[in-house]
């Protein structure tokens, strides 16, 4: 493994996404949180994590945030580069600002949603759409 991608993998360890709990309606989001219109990948991302796990959502039901310039964002359990919530609006994905464009931590919460769950079953993150740090950097 190389330096960079041990360090990659030693640092997005740290900051896993092992705790993508969602919230009830009345969790406030992330500090510095400003609502944004995903760019057409995230449809075509969408169309893929459907795909991939076999379930179907509806793309325009999800509220899009990012936290702007910043590597993590703080959340009650601790630093997060995604985070999916339950919303009085409905699904909310919130995005670290270095990682907004970044194609497996957006499909990563794009499956949370679509799942319905925090937690992180193998059959959906590991086996059928390869959505973890670990399945991601070996394919």
């Amino acid at each position: 493994m190389s330096g960079f991608r041990h360090d990659l993998m030693v640092v997005l360890g740290a900051i896993s996404l092992a705790a993508c709990a969602p919230t009830g309606p009345n969790s406030g989001l992330p500090t510095g949180t400003i609502e944004f219109r995903p760019s057409l990948a995230y449809q075509a991302w969408f169309q893929k994590t459907e795909t991939c796990s076999g379930m179907s959502g509806v793309f325009q039901n999800v509220q899009w945030y990012v936290v702007p310039g910043v590597e993590t964002f703080s959340t009650d359990q601790g630093p997060k580069v995604g985070m999916w919530l339950k919303t009085s609006r409905g699904d909310a994905i919130v995005l670290a600002g270095n990682y907004q464009e970044h194609e497996m931590v957006v499909r990563h919460e794009m499956l949370h949603s679509l799942i319905r769950q925090a937690g992180h079953p193998a059959s959906y993150f590991v086996d059928r759409c390869q959505l973890t740090w670990e399945t991601w950097l070996a394919g």
